[in-house]
C-alpha cells in the first residue's frame, strides 16, 4: 500500500468534510482515508496499481455529493 496526499478545496464546513469522508470510505480499493478540513487535505492509502481507479472513485463520489470540490495531488 502506498499513501497518497491530496489538496482538496471548496468543502463549506467540516461536517460536509466528515459526510464526504464516509462516503469515500465505502470504495473497496482505497484505505485510512482521511480528510482534513482546517488544512484542506485528502489522504488515503491504495495499492500503486489501482491509483488511477481509485481516483476515478474518489472523483465521482465527490463529484455526486460535493460537486463544488476539487482535488489535486500534492
Amino acid at each position: 500500500m502506498k499513501r497518497y496526499k491530496f489538496k482538496i478545496s471548496g468543502l463549506d464546513c467540516a461536517s460536509c468534510a466528515n459526510e464526504l469522508e464516509e462516503s469515500l470510505k465505502k470504495i473497496d480499493i482505497i484505505q485510512n482515508v482521511t480528510i482534513n478540513f482546517m488544512t484542506e487535505k485528502l489522504i488515503f492509502e491504495c495499492f500503486e496499481e489501482e491509483k488511477e481507479e481509485a481516483l476515478e472513485n474518489i472523483r465521482r463520489v465527490i463529484k455526486k455529493e460535493e460537486p463544488d470540490v476539487e482535488i489535486k495531488e500534492v
